[in-house]
């Protein structure tokens, strides 16, 4: 499967609207799905049907199904919509928010056993939330139009910051199914997808005891400990930088190391564009090769957030080469290889000065697939499958 920073249709990064209003903190948070995948690059010859079945699997151990509530959001055609229980597509509307200022758009599941949906065609998140139902609150967007604040699990004024909760995201499509389990914000109820079709695929499961592993190895790095909520979730360093809990400056020695390393070598940078050689003049890491492309030095938050000196457009030569560089910063690469990207995950993290919290979460997974800064799809390595002609989908809640 192409890595999906290298389709000619890539897939949009935190903080690209789903049609609605921006990000903030606290946020009024309409968040992209990181699943917004090329839909044209594999095969142009299958389409998807219609509604696809979506079973969503109860397999926590700790919450009956009265007590976990799902919630389908996202937009079809630039409008914000919902999901309603019988299947069916709802524009989010101001109405909706009752005498407490929230709406209520939870689809319950069944009394026992999993529960069977119609999931139609859309881009957006499945939220899942356990023993308190999250609070979405129906807001004006900048031109007027209704949209949908979205929950921030790692703002601690966020009304749902005390609410167990993760989502899943995915577009569903005439081209197919693309999808991924998430981290990329916050770690907090493991789950899987699996995805059927023209083939059988899962991604996502989290290993035996893997949740508590991955909170205990990120309690045991100093500067990434403030990151773990009690036992609720693991806030990304990006969100724990912004909020004053992750420092400013972390990625810094590693940063200015590469500069200098690569001010006296080459670092070459392989993309389907081609392969681009760097090297820093001026300040600046310039590449020549299919295009000329420069960034200059990059901050810490920059490498989390893969934005900032290291934004990726979607023009394929600028947007592919920064997405390598920021898998490369994140997974602690670029000095032991020159020759980018790195492709074998046993070289990934190896220092001490790393993104501790993707490595705890990479490693809590069976196949080592996770989502844990926004190119991690770099050399396949997130949890994100794809099918031109799906025949359904499953979202299974694991056993913390």
């Amino acid at each position: 499967m192409t890595p999906r920073h290298q389709r000619k249709l890539t897939r949009r990064k935190v903080l690209t609207a789903l049609g609605g209003v921006a990000v903030a903190a606290p946020a009024i948070a309409v968040i992209a799905p990181h699943a917004l995948a090329g839909t044209t690059s594999d095969s142009d010859s299958t389409r998807a049907a219609g509604s696809l079945p979506l079973t969503i699997a109860n397999h926590t151990g700790s919450f009956g199904n009265g007590s976990v509530h799902l919630y389908i959001v996202g937009n079809q055609d630039g409008k914000q919509v919902r999901v309603t229980p019988d299947g069916t597509l709802a524009p989010i509307a101001l109405s909706d928010n009752g005498a407490d200022g929230f709406t209520d758009y939870a689809i319950p599941l069944s009394g026992s056993g999993d529960t069977t949906l119609s999931l139609p065609r859309m881009s957006g998140r499945i939220y899942v939330a356990l023993g308190e139902k999250l609070k979405f609150k129906a807001v004006a967007d900048g031109n007027g139009n209704p949209a949908l604040q979205y929950p921030a699990g790692w703002v601690k004024s966020d009304p749902n910051y005390s609410v167990l909760h993760d989502c899943a995201e995915f577009t569903h499509n005439a081209a197919g199914m693309f999808c991924n389990t998430t981290m990329v914000d916050m770690f907090s109820v493991p789950m899987n997808i699996r995805l059927t079709g023209a083939k059988d695929q899962t991604t996502g499961t989290v290993r035996d005891g893997g949740r508590a592993a991955a909170f205990a190895a990120v309690k045991a790095v100093a500067e990434f400990a403030p990151l773990v909520v009690d036992d609720v979730r693991i806030i990304a360093p990006g969100h724990g930088l912004d909020a004053g809990l992750f420092a400013k400056d972390y990625f810094a020695p590693y940063i200015d190391e590469v500069w200098s390393t690569y001010t006296g070598k080459d670092l070459k940078v392989t993309t389907n564009a081609g392969t681009f050689t760097g090297r820093v003049r001026g300040e600046k890491l310039t590449f020549t090769g299919p295009a000329s492309v420069s960034f200059s030095k990059p901050s810490t938050r920059d490498v989390l957030f893969c934005d900032g000196n290291l934004a990726a457009p979607n023009d394929g030569t600028t947007g592919p080469v920064a997405a390598v560089l920021g898998a490369g910063f994140n997974r602690s690469t670029l000095i032991s290889n020159p020759a980018q990207p790195t492709t074998e995950a046993a070289d990934f993290y190896r220092g001490a000065l790393t993104n501790h919290y993707s490595k705890a979460i990479h490693a809590a997974t069976k196949d080592g697939k996770a989502y844990g800064f926004a190119f991690d799809d770099v050399a396949d390595f997130a949890s994100y499958i794809q099918d031109t002609a799906p025949t359904g989908i499953t979202l299974t809640l694991s056993a913390f």
